[in-house]
């Protein structure tokens, strides 16, 4: 997996102001070089990838991409498209960058940008598609439709680029129904990535005033977990690479949350949810005398035993603790599990 560099340019390029958008309360933690002014300067840019690299590990440098998020990219003037890019192209020179990734909106890619992007080393162009329901797409006054997003998809994967979509669960009007066919239509498009996203209602934005007067309810942190984890296990199933669920934190967005699913381990809470049904349908099969061994990846620890011990506690209530001892395995892959029992035989 890439080590990515985030660039932030909030709201730049963006012709829209959804309902549920506020970026100025929206931008990552703070990191090495982060930069929080509205228009990135290449300058910036510079120290924001040089301080990067200075930090990383080794290993993580094998493959470096630098991401601009925030923004629609592909909306900004051309020029300032071509000065962004510009000031990347001494890291790509170097092989010190492997690539470009940008984030846009569906209805701002054209064939002719794409060639430009390609020319200045973009590989990967990350779709808002949010939602493939243009019943919710024109409630959060998205300005595109599921049509867009399909037309894009096409022009991206034809031009050579690798193509990501980025979800948003817990939009006003979805419903579970939407939920499920938003994933059929994304595990039919195949992108290379995606991002999953709750809904959260922000301070200054839209939705905040459809809230305020019982027009709209957020949806609960356990429903959106649910929701997402049926995602991320139909995603998995196709093979299909979820990078991140969950906005990510910062002092300032938490600070302007109103309402909604957020949790600075949402992505963790999805995960553990998944670990726990598979942990107890291979402890249902298992039913002899002695307690089987329960084999994990290192990494898994935390999952396996949820947030607080939450997954632990579940296990206890439903007489299934007794029926195991961990184990953990560095062989095994992450988020899978193994059972051995007593006679050897592995399942």
């Amino acid at each position: 997996m890439a080590t990515i560099i985030p660039l932030f340019i909030p709201h730049e390029g963006c012709p829209h102001a959804c309902s549920f958008c506020n970026q100025l309360h929206t931008r990552p933690l703070d990191r090495p070089g982060q930069t929080h002014h509205t228009r990135l300067t290449p300058q910036e840019i510079h120290l924001h990838i040089e301080t990067w690299l200075a930090c990383l590990r080794p290993q993580r440098k094998k493959l470096v991409q630098v991401a601009f998020y925030g923004g629609s990219f592909t909306a900004l003037p051309q020029k300032r498209q071509v000065e962004l890019l510009t000031a990347v192209q001494p890291y790509l020179k170097a092989g010190l960058v492997h690539g470009i990734r940008l984030s846009t909106r569906p209805d701002y890619i054209e064939q002719d940008q794409l060639h430009l992007l390609r020319q200045h080393g973009v590989r990967l162009i990350e779709l808002g598609v949010q939602s493939c329901d243009d019943s919710v797409l024109a409630r959060a006054r998205r300005g595109h439709s599921h049509t867009d997003s399909l037309r894009a998809s096409a022009c991206i994967r034809a031009s050579g680029l690798q193509l990501g979509w980025q979800l948003m669960v817990g939009m006003p009007g979805e419903s579970f129904a939407g939920i499920r066919r938003m994933t059929a239509a994304c595990i039919r498009e195949q992108p290379n990535c995606i991002r999953i996203y709750p809904l959260v209602v922000l301070r200054g934005s839209a939705l905040e005033k459809e809230w305020r007067g019982g027009g709209f309810q957020p949806l609960s942190l356990p429903k959106a977990v649910l929701f997402t984890a049926y995602m991320k296990k139909r995603f998995d199933a196709h093979g299909l690479a979820v990078i991140r669920m969950g906005l990510q934190p910062s002092l300032e967005l938490e600070q302007n949350i109103l309402a909604g699913p957020y949790h600075p381990a949402f992505g963790e809470q999805v995960a553990a949810r998944l670990m726990l049904k598979k942990t107890r349908k291979l402890l249902s099969r298992h039913r002899g005398p002695e307690p089987c061994i329960l084999r994990i990846a290192p990494g898994d620890m935390s999952i396996f035993t949820g947030i607080r011990r939450a997954n632990l506690k579940r296990l206890e209530a439903l007489g299934l603790r007794s029926r195991f001892i961990l184990r953990t395995d560095a062989s095994l892959p992450r988020q899978s599990l193994q059972v051995q029992v007593l006679s050897s035989h592995t399942t």
